[in-house]
């Protein structure tokens, strides 16, 4: 597919990349305190169960005040390069047009570095505005992205990669909800009003259900209801935190000190660094602060960790262990037992809200990655609800929610101990920012276009503390750590399979495409009836006629007058400016009346989002031909046509150089359920949704206009296809069941015949993900052998 090369756009800045100066200072505070109830929840419970999990257990044999003072030492070094150095300062700026996560750096070195292994979406020939950088002027990693590009099992591993990463986000909010909620549980022992550890339970999963049945109201609604939680309880920990500070050892602050590191591992050896497993809780949410990226803003997300997050857990961690030092039987129920009496119980009702806010941070990134993986075709069709208006990331998944609240009560009933729960969100954590950091580095090297060596360094710098701690969690895989694991490879396996499958599909079409000589010699009537009205044929090609339309020619007596192939693409950018989203073109030469549309969509974008997605259509075709007429070079005879591709911008459309769109009253869609029942298309299966009928918001009617002269052969194209828009729309999409060859090896057989099977009749269809109306939907059955 070539694309106009003469046509350019200039860039526009990215959606969420906002310059701090006074105009939106205002708009970003506000936002950083909405992140508080969404981003910082989880980040800002962690005191209520890290020095419980780090002292208990290994170290019991080494509770002195020493390793409290080298345990605080390393949370605050932790806190300090980790969460401050490298999300704050660093990841923030990776994002991708203001879209942080996994995949959102993926889609970064799949357009820079042509990394992907789905040829429908490799979109380095689209130059779409937002595509921000240029080529590498480093020769070393010009070499070095050309061994990439060739070499297939690096961009396999490569996706592995991403997927184990993007898996590891679902399972963190699995393991994130159930260890909130348990660690908040155990004041009310210490209250002194003792119950049995089944009303315990009970009460954690009463808590668990009321936050995922919150889930739809959406992020904006839940931010504004869990921010002033949020802000409530890191005011009561700072306030706790420098009570304990000043009243039980003012000596704490000298635990900034690396020196305390040092003889922390002195004293406690291999059994202080198992306890790193501990210490890494300290850090639980982090990427939720990369993750959430597209809900808020960089600036914001950064205003709130380093003036609000920061200081706060700074402050608690130094009054926990100037407690603990002076009071080490508490080491059990350290936070708790931490708290002045006079202000116990308001502090508590603050914790227990709090360790509910703490699980949303994890359950909206697992919306985020779900949603994104599903554009780029790596996870089965769900059903995604937009909660917002103003900001598009903003989603809510229900079958992911659903099913996040099943397998969190799961592991929140068989395990009932936060040290096992706190195992498992340990290594879920550290393996997360592992492969994190090994993604950065590739775009500092390949997006950034740095030198390998300043990429290498960042790696190694930051590799070899995420290994440490990745290491001291690996040793816990048997009391708990499994769970991370297990889970992971689910949904990798999930996705991988969706993503084979699709795969295999997408390269069946591509060697099965309807010669175009054998089109041309049926003649501009195709042997059959041309009938008034537009057929959009759905096709995954985006070059090529699919092999589903020599069915309909060699089976139907009649055709619509227009046929355009529409190939609904996902390209790795978060958004497509509605200027760049048509690329139009012919099929065929102009008296065919058949003409080929990629839409593309951002993996953010809302398909179809403003209900106008026929009416845009006919407007880009028409000025298509418009343009196509104004350039000899491009145009079209009666007996060839070049095959070249033209973006369509709506914002010249819209002036009414063409056509002239003329808004008229509402009107159901009757007009084009009886054009189609005209067009002798009713021997085809027919699909209807006598439940919900499809009702357009409202009706365009196109015309050209008196006063200009053009061509007659433009002329008569432009009025066949305002004729034809007028009689109506049919959808046409193939209904295709993937089966294995039967030479093919049995594990193949059961992947392909069993797996993506089991995925594809249990996912949404894709009519329903287009939001095609049913009533004028006609689906075509075939079988792909693979």
């Amino acid at each position: 597919m070539e694309l106009d090369s003469a046509l350019t756009i200039p860039p526009t800045p990215p959606r969420n990349l906002f310059p701090l100066t006074w105009v939106n200072l205002s708009g970003n505070l506000i936002l950083a305190y909405q992140s508080l109830g969404v981003v910082y929840g989880d980040l800002s419970t962690s005191p209520l169960y890290v020095y419980t999990s780090t002292l208990i257990g290994n170290l019991e044999d080494h509770q002195n005040e020493e390793a409290i003072f080298g345990a605080c030492s390393l949370i605050f070094w932790t806190l300090t390069l980790i969460p401050l150095c490298k999300y704050v300062f660093i990841l923030l700026a990776a994002d991708d047009n203001g879209e942080g996560g996994t995949f959102a750096l993926y889609s970064l070195l799949c357009r820079h570095a042509n990394f992907s292994l789905l040829p429908n979406q490799q979109a380095s020939d689209e130059e779409l505005s937002a595509y921000r950088y240029g080529p590498s002027t480093h020769s070393n990693v010009s070499l070095l992205k050309r061994f990439l590009e060739k070499q297939k099992r690096p961009r396999t591993g490569l996706l592995i990669v991403v997927l184990f990463g993007s898996s590891m986000v679902i399972g963190d909010g699995v393991l994130t909800s159930a260890i909130a909620v348990m660690s908040s549980l155990p004041g009310l022992q210490y209250s002194g009003k003792k119950l049995t550890k089944g009303a315990l339970l009970l009460l954690a999963c009463v808590i668990l259900i009321s936050l995922f049945a919150l889930q739809h109201i959406g992020t904006h609604k839940v931010a504004f209801m869990f921010a002033p939680i949020v802000m409530l309880w890191l005011i009561s920990i700072f306030c706790v935190g420098l009570y304990n500070i000043i009243h039980w050892n003012p000596k704490v602050l000298s635990a900034i000190y690396p020196y305390y590191i040092i003889k922390f591992f002195r004293e406690t050896g291999r059994d202080g660094w198992i306890s790193l497993g501990g210490i890494l809780l300290s850090i639980t949410g982090t990427e939720a602060m990369y993750a959430d990226l597209g809900h808020f803003t960089a600036v914001s997300i950064r205003l709130a960790f380093v003036f609000a997050i920061y200081p706060c857990l700074v402050v608690q961690y130094m009054g926990q262990a100037a407690f603990l030092s002076r009071n080490l039987h508490s080491i059990p129920n350290s936070f708790f037992e931490s708290i002045p009496d006079p202000v116990f119980w308001p502090i508590f009702v603050v914790a227990t809200l709090s360790a509910v806010v703490g699980s949303q941070a994890t359950i909206t990134a697992t919306f985020s990655v779900i949603k994104q993986c599903q554009a780029l075709g790596c996870f089965p069709r769900v059903k995604i609800v937009h909660t917002s208006k103003h900001i598009y990331g903003q989603i809510y998944i229900p079958e992911i929610n659903w099913m996040l609240m099943i397998l969190t009560l799961s592991v929140t009933i068989g395990f009932q101990d936060t040290t096992l729960i706190g195992n498992a969100y340990g290594l879920a954590t550290a393996t997360l920012m592992f492969i994190t950091t090994f993604l950065v580095a590739l775009v500092i090297t390949f997006v950034w276009q740095k030198s390998i060596w300043i990429s290498g360094m960042f790696l190694l710098f930051f590799g070899i503390i995420e290994g440490a701690y990745l290491s001291a969690a690996l040793m816990k895989v048997p009391q708990g750590g499994w769970v991370p694991l297990v889970l992971s490879f689910i949904f990798m396996m999930i996705m991988y399979i969706w993503h084979y499958g699709m795969r295999l599909k997408y390269n069946f079409d591509m060697h099965n495409k309807v010669p175009l000589q054998w089109l041309l010699g049926l003649g501009p009537s195709l042997g059959i009836v041309r009938v008034p009205g537009i057929g959009l044929i759905y096709t995954e090609l985006a070059t090529g006629i699919p092999a589903i339309f020599s069915h309909f020619v060699t089976n139907l007596p009649a055709f619509h007058k227009v046929l355009v192939f529409i190939c609904v693409k996902s390209v790795p950018v978060p958004y497509v400016s509605s200027d760049e989203r048509f690329v139009v073109g012919r099929v065929c030469p102009r008296p065919y009346r058949m003409y080929r549309c990629i839409v593309r969509y951002g993996y953010k974008d809302i398909q179809r989002d403003d209900g106008d997605f026929e009416n845009q259509l006919i407007q880009s075709l028409a000025e298509f031909i418009h343009m196509e007429a104004g350039e000899p070079e491009f145009c079209s005879s009666e007996g060839s046509f070049d095959g070249r591709m033209m973006v369509t911008r709506l914002s010249s459309i819209q002036s009414g150089s063409t056509i002239i769109a003329t808004e008229i009253e509402d009107c159901s869609e009757s007009s084009s359920v009886q054009s189609s029942k005209s067009s002798a298309l009713l021997s085809l299966r027919s699909v209807y949704d006598d439940e919900n009928p499809p009702v357009r918001k409202q009706h365009i009617r196109f015309h050209l206009p008196a006063n200009r002269i053009m061509d007659s052969a433009i002329q008569e194209e432009l009025m066949d296809l305002i004729v034809a828009k007028e009689a109506g729309f049919a959808y046409i999409m193939g209904h295709s069941y993937v089966k294995a060859r039967r030479s093919s090896s049995c594990f193949k057989k059961f992947v392909i015949d069993v797996g993506y099977t089991f995925l594809r009749k249990n996912c949404r269809g894709p009519s329903v993900d287009l939001n095609i109306p049913h009533i004028n939907l006609i689906e075509v059955g075939m079988i792909y052998y693979v």
